[in-house]
């Protein structure tokens, strides 16, 4: 068989207050056809996953586009039209193909596009034919469209949040189109608006059993896959939310009957598969209470990874009136404060400030007196597949033993080593603030006596029933106790 495989991946905060440019991929690579090679580990991780597992069973594979770009607000349009007719224009030139296998984000939307990922999937279904399967590699907080759903023979979506199983699915979606393609199945999709926004840890009951009883179901009585999209709760695009989708064997009324049971059922957790938050002073009450270990903090409303700046201070800024020791904060995105520790140096005690930089959300600046314990040029850490640029870095001690670790690269933290790797020892702090939501989680909590999430006035706020949507419908929990009184819901 003859692959074509392409990448393209962002994910949009439409209430983010800075564009998604082409600057925004390219901090990340571009690559025209040669990502699985020239960066297997990083922006190109998984077509490397995907050109592997092909190639192992003797296909050919044309692997087109692969771009990536933290989270930000939409796209340019015209570096998402750039971007799209490049994947379009290869499959043009590689035709015939047997099979399409993308990897994309489903919560990209670019200006005058709220649908991204439906626009490319309906293009390319439009150049390969009804005949040829297409198939598509979700994140788990996507948006699924009914264009999506038209386009695309197979759609799945990571299963786990933190998402560590990318090059599991990935493996999944590939079975099925050689299956779909050699004629042995024939995958039809029914999907199911759950009417609810949220976060929705897997690593906590009764969403871990949850996940568990969706892949209970696959691989029988005809269902090949079913997918829970989280959806993005910071997504402000008409079919944003949570979906739940059953692909099955030629029979869509299966399909229909299975989605809408699962559906009902993730609807009767809602109360109890609230991620908790604290806000700042309770969780520093915890820190004072925990007589031994290491307490990790999730700073989830300066997430970068769903679109925040990641230099917002109101954590930082509790921390020291509050006089809390041996603590590390990080990463922070603060350019100007980066640049001054590199011009003074390793060993300088400086007078620097520190975040507050992008709006109101980021609170106010922080000055500190500091000492600057480390600098690396081209730091990284580890991720669920590889390796994630955090690019020019400092460490920096203020007073009291509280660390902060500076990066130029916006992005949020994944690894320990985002600390460790540049010096930061953990074993002997109380306090560790991440800037993320929860894929910190696969890494920290191994660690931790506690993890704890911390919900701030920062960029993501967590109070779903008053996020300011515009464009989507406001029928949904947890704003209204019940959206589906009138109509009937699932």
């Amino acid at each position: 068989m003859k692959f074509f495989i392409a990448q393209l991946v962002t994910e949009t905060n439409t209430f983010a207050a800075f564009p998604t440019g082409l600057g925004g991929y390219a901090q990340y690579g571009i690559f025209h056809g040669d990502a699985s090679r020239r960066d297997p580990r990083g922006t190109g991780a998984i077509l490397r996953f995907m050109r592997e597992t092909m190639e192992a069973d003797g296909h050919e594979v044309v692997e087109s586009l692969c771009a990536f770009a933290q989270p930000a607000g939409r796209t340019v349009r015209a570096v998402y039209e750039s971007l799209r007719d490049e994947i379009l224009a290869d499959l043009r030139a590689a035709l015939p193909v047997d099979a399409v296998q993308l990897m994309l984000h489903g919560a990209m939307a670019a200006e005058g596009v709220d649908d991204c990922e439906g626009d490319l999937l309906a293009r390319v279904r439009g150049i390969v034919g009804p005949g040829v399967p297409v198939g598509v590699e979700l994140d788990l907080h996507c948006h699924f469209t009914e264009r999506m759903r038209a386009s695309a023979d197979v759609a799945i979506c990571f299963k786990e949040y933190p998402h560590v199983d990318g090059e599991a699915r990935g493996r999944e979606l590939y079975r099925l189109l050689v299956d779909t393609a050699a004629g042995r199945i024939r995958p039809v999709t029914a999907a199911v608006d759950c009417r609810m926004v949220g976060l929705w840890h897997t690593t906590r009951e009764p969403m871990r059993g949850f996940v568990e009883r969706l892949q209970s179901f696959e691989g029988r009585d005809g269902v090949l896959s079913v997918s829970l999209g989280h959806g993005f709760p910071w997504g402000d695009v008409p079919e944003s939310g949570a979906r739940l989708w059953v692909v099955a064997d030629g029979d869509e009324a299966k399909a229909r009957a299975l989605a809408t049971e699962l559906a009902r059922e993730f609807w009767a957790l809602r109360e109890a598969t609230r991620a908790p938050h604290l806000d700042v002073d309770a969780a520093l009450d915890r820190v004072r209470d925990t007589a031994r270990g290491l307490v990790v903090v999730a700073d989830v409303a300066d997430n970068p990874g769903g679109g925040a700046a990641g230099d917002s201070t109101f954590v930082l800024r509790r921390v020291l009136e509050r006089g809390v020791r041996d603590a590390v904060l990080g990463a922070f995105w603060d350019l100007g404060a980066l640049q001054i520790c590199r011009d003074a140096g390793v060993g300088a005690v400086i007078d620097l400030r520190v975040g507050g930089k992008c709006g109101p959300a980021s609170g106010a600046p922080v000055d500190l007196r500091v000492t600057v314990r480390a600098l690396l040029d081209d730091h990284a850490q580890s991720t669920f597949d590889g390796r994630e640029p955090l690019g020019a870095c400092a460490w920096v001690e203020a007073e009291g033993g509280v660390h902060l670790l500076l990066a130029s690269r916006r992005t949020q933290v994944y690894g320990v080593d985002a600390f460790t790797g540049i010096g930061i020892t953990l074993a002997d702090k109380r306090l560790v603030v991440v800037k993320s939501t929860q894929h910190f989680h696969a890494e920290f909590a191994p660690l931790a006596a506690q993890v704890l999430y911390v919900s701030t006035p920062g960029a993501l706020s967590m109070d779903f029933a008053a996020v300011d949507y515009r464009r989507r419908s406001l029928d949904y929990w947890p704003r209204v106790a019940d959206p589906f009184a009138a109509p009937a819901g699932p």
